[in-house]
Parts: structure tokens; sequence; C-alpha cells
């Protein structure tokens, strides 16, 4: 199976190399990495630049600039992989991040999979806490609904899961709860406990340790519920015509 990793990039050059580095050297010679770039005004563009003229697995694109989930989504719309992978743009996989998450779509009944992370600081030194432990992660629309597990970050999902998925509705802020619980409905999605990935928090993630204000989540919350029904009509309706 052909493997994409969707990789969206803003003024990120800070950790790119050392992530690029990670995901290349577990990828096969057909395999690709679609690193779709809303900026690069930190001077990077031309170590993009030189990535992709060494290595033809990464095909540079110009994002839509329109934030972190459209350019996700814009992304996913131009990979052609049978499995797609999420990535962002200052992790480190750790090796065989590819090979046991490829493992487990062996089973034709996964239709994603969330694996653990170990969570770093910038220099990559372990804080002591897991994803899973600090999500309390395990699947289910309604745990996810009161607490998200999912994390884009450590996530994998089959291509023929586009069509149900995207687009992303534009009240949805979060494409990896969207995409996670979506994967639920369509088959099973597996959680690998063993941390595959060093998840570094800096201060300029867009996804913090910290909680949201109480207002934001609610109203979060209520996008959820109203987008979750009209998604369940739409899919009803492409079922019959099928």
């Amino acid at each position: 199976m052909k493997i994409s990793v969707v990789l969206p990039y803003y003024d990120g050059g800070k950790y790119i190399k050392e992530q690029l580095d990670s995901i290349l050297k577990q990828l096969g010679e057909k395999d690709e990495v679609i690193l779709s770039v809303d900026r690069a005004m930190d001077g990077s563009i031309e170590l993009l630049q030189g990535y992709a003229q060494k290595d033809k697995r990464i095909f540079l694109i110009k994002g839509p600039g329109k934030g972190v989930v459209k350019n996700i989504q814009y992304a996913v719309g131009k990979s052609s992989g049978d499995i797609i992978f999420l990535s962002d743009q200052d992790d480190v996989w750790l090796d065989k991040k590819v090979e046991k998450v490829m493992k487990a779509f062996s089973n034709p009944n996964i239709s994603a999979v969330l694996h653990n992370a170990e969570i770093v600081d910038e220099n990559l030194k372990k804080i002591g806490q897991t994803t899973f432990e600090w999500r309390n992660s395990r699947p289910g629309a309604w745990k996810n609904f009161m607490k998200n597990s999912y994390i884009g970050a450590c996530m994998a999902f089959r291509s023929n899961l586009k069509k149900w998925i995207f687009p992303i509705p534009d009240k949805i802020f979060m494409h990896d709860y969207w995409i996670g619980v979506r994967a639920e409905d369509f088959g099973k999605v597996i959680f690998l406990r063993e941390p595959l990935l060093l998840y570094r928090r800096h201060s300029s993630n867009v996804t913090g340790l910290k909680h949201e204000s109480i207002c934001f989540m609610v109203k979060k919350r209520f996008y959820i519920l109203t987008e979750t029904a009209k998604w369940k009509i739409k899919k009803r309706k492409l079922r019959k015509k099928r």
C-alpha cells in the first residue's frame, strides 16, 4: 500500500529538518510527503525547496492560507496514497512508527490508527507524560465529545474515507477529532499504546496543554453536535445514491 504523509506548514523552519529526516527514512520509494506551505516567512523556503529537489517523494505545494484545518484538508485532497498519515511540522517520528502503524492496517476492518506519543519540551526532553495519559485516550463518540483523544500528529487513516470525512465543516475547530470520530463510523479505530512519536510542546504550538475557556468549550461542543447531525443526514443521502 502506498503511504501519503500530509504535513501542513507555517513558519516551521526551526524544527522541520529534524521532522522530515525522521519521516523520510521510514518511507518507501513510491510513498510521498505532501508538504503544504501556508507561510514560510522565517527564511525556511530555501530549506524546503532543497529537500524537495533532493527527494522526489516530497511534493511542495502552496497552501490555501486559511488556517491549519483548511491546509490539512487541501493537502489531503492532493494526496494519492492508500494510507494517509497526518504530521505536524515540529515533532519527531520514532523508528518503526510507519512499520507498526501499517501492520495494524493489515486488518481490513481497521479504518484508522491512533498511537501514543511521548510529550517532550522544545529540546526533546520528556516531561513524564504521554498523550494517552494526557487525554485518557480511548475510542467512543461520547468519550471523545467530552474529551478528545484524537491528535492529528498521531493519526493515520485509509484514503477511502476521504469522501465521507471531507469537507470538514467550517465550524469544526478540530480536524483530528472530526477525522477520528468519523472513522469510527465506518470501521474500527485501533489505539496503539506504544509511543511512536516525540510530541514537541513549545510556545508556538497550535495545540496547547492548557484548558480552553468554558465559553469556548461550550461553543465548540454545540458546533460538534449540530455539524454531526448535518453530517449524518448527508451520509444517509450518499449511501442511498450508491
